[in-house]
């Protein structure tokens, strides 16, 4: 079981149930793919530009507009559900990004989902060796999504 907590903090694009539903089979799908078993929480937030560069400021020390960040929780009080982190989505970037790649907006929201759930799992993209890796997961879950494309790196 997942348990998703959304809280949308922009006003640019309304957030719909089938946003919601992408989102919640993204989570499964990651989970799924990474073969883990269980009950799981994340916190997801939708967020302004603006938002996102504050955040990216203060904790990672770089004072740029992104995409998505990530947040892992080392949760070791768990009462029966792990809470995996907190993920926040630059929901410009979204729109942006999907129109720039040439697909659509869901297929991007998806895939910062993914690629965040691979971060709050312990994935990073750092070295070449571990980009690799984790890479792979993403492939492999975007193709158990039907939602893969041949030319991503």
């Amino acid at each position: 079981m997942i348990e998703l907590s959304l809280d949308n903090r922009q006003e640019e694009l309304e957030i719909t149930s089938e946003m919601e539903e992408i989102i919640m089979e993204s989570i499964e799908a990651s989970i799924f793919v990474e073969g883990l078993n269980g009950d799981y929480e994340v916190s997801l937030s939708f967020v302004s530009p603006e938002e996102i560069r504050e955040l990216n400021s203060y904790y990672r020390g770089v004072d740029e507009v992104t995409d998505v960040l990530s947040f892992p929780m080392d949760d070791e009080f768990s009462f029966g559900i792990e809470m995996l982190g907190d993920v926040v989505i630059n929901t410009d970037r979204v729109i942006s990004q999907a129109n720039e790649l040439g697909h659509s907006f869901e297929r991007e929201l998806s895939y910062l989902t993914v690629h965040s759930i691979f971060h709050l799992l312990g994935y990073d993209h750092i070295e070449e060796v571990d980009k690799e890796e984790m890479r792979a997961k993403e492939k492999a879950t975007m193709k158990y999504l039907g939602v893969f494309k041949n030319e991503e790196k």
